[in-house]
């Protein structure tokens, strides 16, 4: 009766997707909304900085927007350059982009409390979720803010 599978199924993801998405949209008026106007809409957001001297990697952010929402998945700044604002500057541009490119009004992440918090929370966002012991020994934090 139950299968478990270690490799990506992208047709049966698809369709488990869709019927999620249809039974979502049933029940609340805002999702049936975004079901019909914006679902398809996701797109990612990315945001690089590249060493000149080198050409290496020294920053980036990742993520996404969708249904008026960023969604920030990665924020990593190389050591080197750590200390320069450049995850301040990567943030507050996609945060711009977000807000003025794609009329999103809310942007949320996830941090573990040995990771960002802090910096973050110097940047508006306010904890709005914590997972204790995730992974063990370990708090997640969800954060948000609202992009005015």
């Amino acid at each position: 009766m139950f299968r478990f599978e270690t490799e990506v199924d992208k047709e049966r993801l698809g369709l488990l997707g869709e019927r999620l998405e249809a039974a979502n949209a049933q029940r609340s008026p805002a999702m049936r909304a975004l079901a019909v106007s914006t679902h398809k809409d996701e797109v990612p957001l990315q945001v690089w900085v590249v060493d000149e001297s080198t050409g290496e990697l020294a920053a980036g952010l990742t993520g996404r927007t969708w249904a008026r929402w960023l969604h920030v998945d990665l924020l990593w700044v190389d050591a080197r350059h750590r200390g320069a604002g450049l995850g301040s500057q990567l943030l507050a541009a996609a945060e711009r982009e977000a807000r003025l490119g794609r009329g999103c009004s809310w942007s949320r992440l996830e941090t573990w409390d040995f990771q960002a918090p802090g910096f973050y929370r110097k940047h508006g966002y306010e904890i709005v979720g914590r997972v204790p012991d995730y992974p063990p020994g370990v708090t997640e934090y969800l954060l948000a803010k609202h992009l005015g």
